[in-house]
């Protein structure tokens, strides 16, 4: 979208030398960095107290070994993961992500763009991320428990709640957080229930938790398509995945009263001209964990299942695409068939699911973009809001959570919105999001002295 200020060049050079083969988080950086000629331009003191160095070095990195048994009795091996990466604002936040693609490198990119995405809530929370690369697909729930409760032996030294606060993520739900939460209570001997979110209502979990990036998501998507003077209702939308995120989304786009017509998994994409059947998904993906697929079998007449080998999601003609799955899932090529094919509106669920190459096409056709360091804030803005009950002792409806929710989201899409004009970008909320919440995090860090 911009090419980056001279003076910042040599400051992405600096991160790719020292972080070499870490795409991902290279990717990450530039993509902010592009955004802050105009910020430093205007603040020279960030360049000279390096502010951005600072906050492209995570404070803490910590790699470490998790054996645990199998259900044959033979011992496995995984690799954990718990990049610290800014507490200017607050202990660290950010969830753990279960998936054998998990390194170092994604983890860095994670927790790098949840420090500005936790910056944006305007909650008192800094960034963080952490996973594995256990692989939970195929486990018994024995298997799973045991792998949680390893992880933790290594990784509760490094946690609280006034430290650092994980969650889920990718392949890390309710039952992981649950395993996760047990072994840290049985090793503290404290009920610490702030030490993780995500967690069931029975031992301090929030309402509207699980259903909070995707609701965010439509919410601020919903809230950009207003400012074109227009909305969801009426119209066509793709949400790739089919997982937490994908199916909140989707539930609340149709009370928006938009019709989606496809959604996906690892396998492939189906398409249904009448609207997903969202109470089918969920048994198929919440109940039964069985593949998208199944969805045709049990939907009947009108509905197609295309491999993933034989063709994408983001060939479905659309009015508004939601990339809900996985980081770099949307290539430029799709992005050209998708503007191709009509649509006026992006909305990230996921963490920075459009690869560059795919928001330059977007920006150049003046297609309504919403970044997930924004758009998908809600999840974690919502678990800010568990931690807030918890230290209260109290709990919330799920009327009181969602209206929460609901404002937060407004908010950030108003800052960024707001934040793009100030720059000479109006419209452009990847601009405005990575500025307002870079000027949060240095504002803070210059605050605090040299850290």
């Amino acid at each position: 979208m911009n090419n980056i200020d001279e003076k910042l060049q040599p400051l992405l050079a600096e991160v790719i030398r020292r972080n070499a083969g870490e795409a991902e988080f290279h990717q990450a950086v530039r993509e902010v960095l592009e955004s802050l000629g105009r910020v430093v331009a205007k603040h020279p003191h960030y360049l000279e107290l390096a502010l951005i160095e600072r906050i492209c070095e995570p404070e803490r990195q910590i790699i470490f070994r998790i054996p645990w048994v199998d259900d044959k009795g033979q011992v496995q091996i995984n690799r954990g993961f718990r990049v610290q990466f800014n507490s200017a604002l607050g202990p660290y936040k950010g969830g753990m992500r279960f998936h054998p693609s998990v390194n170092v490198g994604i983890i860095k990119f994670l927790g790098f763009e949840q420090t500005f995405k936790n910056a944006l809530t305007g909650m008192p929370i800094g960034g963080g991320k952490g996973g594995s690369d256990f692989d939970p697909k195929g486990k018994s729930d024995g298997e799973i428990m045991r792998f949680c409760q390893s992880m933790m032996t290594e990784m509760f030294r490094h946690i609280g709640e006034y430290t650092d606060v994980p969650a889920g993520d990718i392949g890390v739900g309710g039952r992981e957080i649950g395993y996760l939460f047990g072994q840290y209570k049985r090793l503290t001997n404290r009920y610490e229930a702030g030490v993780l979110t995500g967690k069931a209502l029975a031992y301090g979990g929030s309402r509207a938790r699980t259903e909070a990036t995707g609701y965010g998501n439509t919410y601020f998507t919903q809230a950009m398509l207003q400012t074109a003077g227009t909305d969801f209702d009426g119209k066509k939308v793709t949400v790739s995945g089919s997982g937490n995120v994908a199916i909140y989304t989707i539930e609340k786009v149709q009370s928006f009263g938009g019709k989606v017509i496809a959604c996906s998994d690892s396998s492939g994409y189906i398409i249904d001209e009448n609207g997903i059947d969202l109470a089918l998904l969920q048994d198929i993906k919440e109940v039964r964990r069985g593949r998208i697929a199944d969805y045709v079998q049990r939907r009947g007449a009108g509905v197609s299942f295309i491999a993933a080998d034989k063709g994408s999601i983001w060939d479905v003609p659309c009015d508004v695409a939601m990339p809900s799955a996985t980081q770099n899932e949307l290539s430029g090529k799709d992005a050209r068939r998708l503007v191709k094919n009509g649509v006026i509106a992006v909305g990230e669920g996921a963490n920075m699911p459009s690869t560059p190459d795919a928001v330059k096409v977007f920006h150049d056709a003046g297609v309504m973009f919403a970044p997930g360091k924004a758009a998908n804030a809600g999840g974690v803005a919502t678990s800010a809001l568990e931690m807030q009950q918890n230290a209260s002792r109290d709990s919330w409806t799920f009327a009181q959570t969602e209206t929460r929710l609901a404002s937060i989201m407004r908010d950030i899409h108003d800052t960024c919105y707001e934040t793009a004009d100030e720059f000479g970008e109006p419209g452009n909320y990847v601009m405005g999001a990575n500025i307002a919440g870079f000027v949060r995090v240095a504002e803070a860090m210059r605050m605090m002295g040299v850290i």
